[in-house]
């Protein structure tokens, strides 16, 4: 199997990827926020930071771009190439309303016979048909209905996509409502291209669940939950590998802990737990990413207060993990001094490292 860490604007940054992969496992490639090149500015001073090989070493990447253009997208492309990126994914997913007015992100899918027009001109170039840049595709199924989708899958399948990785919602549900698995369960079996999914597979738990009910998914991207649990990935794969291949397998709930039939697991997030070796070993490993990614935004931002902000966003989804915490999940939220903020981390994570 393989797992991405998909792209969330102002958290997954070069030093957010590179921490990750340094201190968890389990990820296969990261994708980055989308770039936008226009044809004017090209991509501006700080998405270029976020690209940059020195930036990222090792860590597995494929840039994202953002655009209704083929021009622009191709320029952006051949960029990247000459950065030494073999990939590029167009972004046909983002459900903001200041991207989706600029007929963007999932905005773009209201407008099928333009980005039919866009896929032709961006495969028609020899840099993309002759294979030094493949393309891949991350997409909503419509932007107001999900009858949108036939048609959008009709455009998806005339083209070579290296992925097309498929959050099941519409543009007007932001993230919200249930993912819509039977319109995925019909991309599946219509699809010409691989598939990846994508959307609220927040834990061991519903990775099983999904997997029972699509067990030819090979691959799958995490974003939210991935933020709130660092070892989700890792999580779903020691699943994974206590389960096997095989499908079927009936998950019980207990006191919210989900045990599957002859594994002898569970697939509670050790970070929720209140006690315990494994717990506490968890919790150490989150100390250290945590201090060093805060050390790092010290570094390359201006003033405690953009560092706050910023952990802060992050903090949003990591106290998900932490029911038993809310007073100091509170202070931390409300703190405007770094020694404050220090203070509700102490009280959440202890003094582990």
């Amino acid at each position: 199997m393989r797992i991405y860490f998909a792209p969330m604007e102002g958290i997954t940054t070069y030093l957010y990827r590179n921490l990750h992969y340094k201190y968890y496992g389990g990820v296969d490639i990261y994708f980055t926020p989308f770039l936008s090149p226009g044809p004017n500015q090209g991509m501006s001073v700080k998405e270029m930071r976020d690209i940059l090989p020195e930036n990222n070493g090792d860590t597995p990447v494929v840039p994202q771009i953002l655009t209704n253009q083929a021009e622009d997208f191709l320029d952006g492309a051949a960029k990247l190439s000459d950065y030494g990126y073999r990939e590029v994914n167009l972004n046909l997913g983002c459900p903001s309303g200041t991207v989706v007015s600029k007929k963007k992100g999932s905005g773009f899918l209201s407008a099928p016979e333009e980005l039919d027009r866009f896929f032709d001109r961006v495969f028609a170039a020899s840099m993309i048909k002759d294979g030094e840049v493949s393309v891949s595709v991350k997409t909503r199924i419509g932007k107001l209905s999900p009858e949108e989708w036939p048609e959008l899958m009709k455009i998806y399948n005339r083209y070579p996509l290296k992925e097309l990785i498929i959050h099941p919602r519409i543009q007007k549900d932001f993230y919200k409502n249930t993912p819509n698995r039977e319109v995925f369960r019909q991309a599946l079996s219509d699809s010409k291209n691989p598939v990846v999914y994508n959307g609220d597979l927040f834990s061991g738990e519903a990775y099983l669940r999904f997997r029972n009910e699509f067990p030819a998914v090979e691959t799958v991207m995490l974003g939210r939950g991935m933020v709130q649990n660092p070892a989700l990935a890792e999580e779903i794969r020691r699943v994974r590998e206590k389960t096997g291949a095989r499908t079927g397998n009936v998950c019980e709930m207990d006191h919210g802990i989900v045990t599957v039939k002859g594994a002898g697991i569970n697939t509670r997030s050790v970070l929720a737990e209140e006690s315990g070796a494994a717990g506490g070993e968890e919790r150490k490993r989150l100390r250290a990413f945590h201090d060093e990614l805060l050390s790092g935004y010290r570094e390359i931002m201006s003033g405690d207060r953009n560092v706050l902000f910023k952990m802060k966003e992050i903090w949003s989804y990591l106290l998900l993990e932490f029911p038993g915490e809310k007073k100091a999940g509170k202070r931390l939220m409300k703190a405007v001094r770094m020694e404050e903020y220090q203070a509700a981390v102490e009280e959440i994570l202890g003094d582990t490292v």
